[in-house]
């Protein structure tokens, strides 16, 4: 069985390499991705569809399952937030290969994101400039959306404060947070606290600690049975860092995503020239960022947070390495658009195969075996 799966995805990426891709980067990327949501959408709306989906891209194997905070985990690979904005492809997410997915960034009130373009591919550094800016539909009208969905798989929803002038001030951003969470955290198997949006008017005011701390003062008495995530930003120093862990203990803070996105522009790994002067940038380039924090946070908290790695998957090498250092479950976004969709059954049968390499008999067994 998984050497037809093994030589199903070679073909399907052998496809995408050669004949979609080429198309896909030569048009503009948002463009690109505002017409594959849609054909998503489609996707996601016919069970023949999702079924024919499956046939092309599932995989299953009882070692990639795991039970986290009381949820189940199919497999420990899912979707990122950032990429479905308004949760639009949560009914095609588990035929593609998902083990879960985070939709979002979602706020408050309806956000048009900044202006455009506000999405660039560097493709030799195998990243992605990003500045959409939090756009999304507003929690009130994705809530009507989600409202009677049954998900197949676990999806997360990262909530963010909306990117207004408003927002500049504390105290109404602090609002802006609580009504979005109080809206959506019913709907979602696990709320994301997105506090490392770098592409926001207020910029990143909650990743300082007497503000994060004022944050989940207000959140914290908000009801909900669900757990809880905050997501890091990459950038931080190892002092800012323990500031903010100090402050996350101290709250019902369940896990923390590793990471968001970065803003450096030094970084030796961003081979375009290229590069534009404002976003976060993914992938490859924030991908050693990303593990080192997610290694420092396992190395200092042990089990007190479930850490979920984002950054630079593109293979199940690197989904194994965050795993490794820390990571129960990991996300991804841009090692799809460059590699194909395929690339998540990939991933999960690579780590089937480096699973029984290393004699692990489940992935949860792997966890931060390189941090002991």
């Amino acid at each position: 069985m998984d050497q037809t799966i093994y030589y199903r995805n070679k073909i399907i990426h052998g496809l995408y390499i050669s004949l979609l891709k080429p198309i896909f980067f030569h048009n503009d990327p948002e463009t690109v991705h505002d017409h594959m949501t849609k054909f998503g959408v489609w996707l996601g709306s016919h069970s023949l569809s999702q079924k024919v989906v499956t046939h092309l891209f599932g995989y299953k194997n009882k070692s990639l399952e795991q039970n986290i905070l009381g949820i189940n985990f199919k497999n420990p690979i899912g979707l990122s937030a950032g990429f479905d904005k308004n949760a639009e492809l949560t009914d095609i997410l588990p035929s593609v290969g998902f083990g879960f997915g985070e939709v979002g960034s979602i706020t408050a009130n309806r956000c048009a994101g900044n202006p455009k373009p506000r999405l660039w591919r560097l493709q030799n550094s195998k990243s992605l400039a990003v500045y959409y800016g939090l756009k999304n539909n507003g929690c009130e009208a994705i809530a009507v959306k989600l409202r009677n969905k049954k998900f197949k798989a676990p999806i997360g929803i990262s909530v963010a404060m909306t990117n207004s002038q408003e927002n500049t001030h504390i105290k109404s951003a602090v609002l802006d947070y609580a009504k979005a969470f109080k809206t959506m955290a019913p709907l979602a198997s696990y709320t994301t606290v997105n506090i490392s949006c770098p592409n926001t008017l207020g910029g990143q005011p909650f990743l300082l600690p007497h503000n994060l701390d004022y944050l989940f003062d207000i959140l914290d008495p908000i009801p909900t049975e669900k757990p809880i995530f905050i997501k890091l930003s990459p950038d931080l120093t190892a002092g800012e860092l323990n500031n903010l862990l100090d402050i996350a203990r101290a709250h019902r803070i369940d896990g923390i995503i590793c990471t968001n996105l970065t803003k450096k522009r030094n970084n030796p790994k961003i081979l375009d020239s290229n590069v534009p002067a404002v976003g976060g940038l993914s992938g490859k380039v924030v991908e050693d960022l990303s593990n080192k924090l997610l290694s420092y946070i396992y190395q200092r908290e042990k089990d007190r947070f479930i850490l979920i790695g984002s950054g630079g998957v593109f293979s199940a090498e690197d989904a194994y390495k965050k795993i490794r250092l820390g990571a129960s479950l990991v996300q991804l976004i841009t090692g799809m658009i460059f590699e194909g969709p395929q690339v998540i059954s990939e991933i999960n049968r690579g780590l089937v195969e480096l699973l029984k390499k290393d004699g692990y008999n489940n992935i949860s067994e792997a966890v931060g075996v390189d941090c002991i």
